[in-house]
């Protein structure tokens, strides 16, 4: 991304936010290429948000047909079926994101991640995904790390009134102002497997309750063959069943996982819209920062409950100590 100036339509066109964050951060995202798997709303937020602070390129890739349930809480897919009938999520999405911003390239791309090879992602400095399995998120964070380049991945989920982020940035170096002087900073990030497989019991007490139950319905899922999302009421005994054996294995106290929240996250298929401006909200914010190199970046989980009214940032991943680090609380009024 180094060596290329900004046209002067770029920079016209982004003068404002240039006056923000700078005309070499500007040149840094104006430079970048971002691919997205899995067309929901929060990705859909993240996408109009990248987009209008003009990215090189966006690739989505969501081979699903339009249904009426995809654009539930999708702006982007408009409620005429003239216009959607036949088309894939990522063929209807795209269009509508042109619009936005005419000067970045939103393209397509068909097939399944897991199936390509790192020649692909090599092409790309964002790689974020939805809808995935923990397999398939492991996967291809494996694949980006296996890159020479460094290529940031990102993980996000909604499900009912609640969201999640996941960062991993490998080794990342960043600027951030102090005072009246420039501070350069390095954080070292791990991989999504490495963060869930940290052990329960050395996490703080502190630690969000949505860590835990997202990390219980993600295994129900797994263990019963399931997609994304294909759970419903039925199964809650299942799930609070699976909840007391993970919880008895990792020594924590089952009551740490309200039997509320899982019941509200089983039930909730689909997306909160309010939920999803917010979350697609933050994660346009931190792959911006993580392309400019400018501001503390998120490290490494971002939780919303909006029955909490706040989200918390929480660093889970292994040190030399076996510790952890101490979790960050952000309120968002």
């Amino acid at each position: 991304m180094d060596g290329e100036e900004l046209t002067e339509q770029e920079t016209a066109l982004y003068d404002r936010q240039i006056r923000v964050w700078g005309a070499d951060a500007q040149r840094r995202l104006s430079k970048s290429h971002i691919l997205v798997y899995g067309m929901k709303g929060a990705v859909a937020e993240f996408c109009k948000n990248i987009v209008l602070a003009g990215v090189g390129s966006l690739t989505l890739v969501d081979d699903r047909l339009v249904t009426e349930e995809a654009f539930s809480a999708n702006f982007l897919i408009p409620p005429n079926e003239n216009v959607y009938s036949g088309k894939t999520i990522a063929e209807v999405c795209c269009n509508s994101l042109k619009e936005f911003n005419p000067m970045v390239r939103v393209l397509v791309e068909k097939g399944d991640l897991s199936s390509f090879g790192g020649e692909f992602y090599d092409k790309f400095d964002v790689v974020v995904v939805s809808c995935c399995s923990v397999a398939k998120k492991n996967l291809i964070n494996e694949k980006c790390r296996k890159l020479s380049k460094r290529v940031a991945f990102y993980t996000v989920d909604c499900r009912d009134s609640c969201g999640e982020i996941f960062v991993d940035l490998q080794n990342h170096k960043y600027s951030k102002q102090k005072l009246e002087e420039t501070v350069e900073c390095q954080l070292q990030y791990p991989s999504f497997e490495e963060a869930i497989s940290v052990p329960w019991k050395v996490l703080p007490r502190k630690t969000s309750k949505l860590y835990f139950a997202m990390r219980v319905i993600e295994q129900f899922e797994e263990a019963e063959g399931r997609g994304v999302g294909e759970i419903s009421v039925p199964d809650l005994p299942g799930v609070l069943k699976l909840k007391k054996e993970i919880c008895e294995a990792n020594s924590l106290n089952a009551s740490r996982i309200p039997d509320t929240l899982l019941e509200r996250l089983i039930m909730g298929a689909r997306e909160f819209p309010p939920v999803c401006a917010i979350i697609g909200g933050i994660l346009g914010q931190e792959v911006i920062k993580a392309l400019s190199g400018k501001g503390d970046p998120l490290k490494n989980f971002f939780f919303f409950d909006v029955m909490d009214g706040k989200g918390i940032v929480e660093d889970i991943s292994n040190t030399e100590t076996g510790r952890v680090a101490v979790s960050r609380g952000l309120t968002l009024e």
